[in-house]
C-alpha cells in the first residue's frame, strides 16, 4: 500500500523546471512505489487525478570515502501528467 511518506521529493532540476510548463511534474519516490500508488497519493492528498504517469527506476550510485565503499540508495522516479487546470500550491517554485 502506498503512503504519502514514500514520496521523498519533488525534483527542480533544468529538466524538470521546462516539464512544469507542459503540466509535468517530476516526484521521487521509494523503489516499492507504484504507479497506480502514486495516483491513489494524488487523489487522496492533493485531490488531484493524474492523467498520465511514467515511471523509472533509479541505481544508486556505488562511492567511496577513505577506502571503504558504500552505495547510494536506489530510487524510482515518476513523471506525472497533470490536468490543465491543476495546481499544487505547496509545489510553486
Amino acid at each position: 500500500m502506498a503512503d504519502i511518506t514514500d514520496i521523498k521529493s519533488i525534483m527542480y532540476t533544468e529538466k524538470s523546471l521546462a516539464l512544469q510548463e507542459d503540466g509535468v511534474i517530476v516526484v521521487q519516490t521509494t523503489p516499492r512505489m507504484t504507479k497506480n500508488g502514486l495516483k491513489e497519493v494524488f487523489k487522496e492528498f492533493f485531490g488531484i487525478t493524474p492523467l498520465k504517469v511514467n515511471s523509472m527506476r533509479v541505481n544508486g550510485k556505488v562511492k567511496r570515502f577513505k577506502g571503504i565503499e558504500g552505495k547510494r540508495p536506489d530510487t524510482k522516479k515518476f513523471y506525472v501528467k497533470l490536468p490543465e487546470d491543476a495546481k499544487i500550491e505547496s509545489l510553486a517554485v
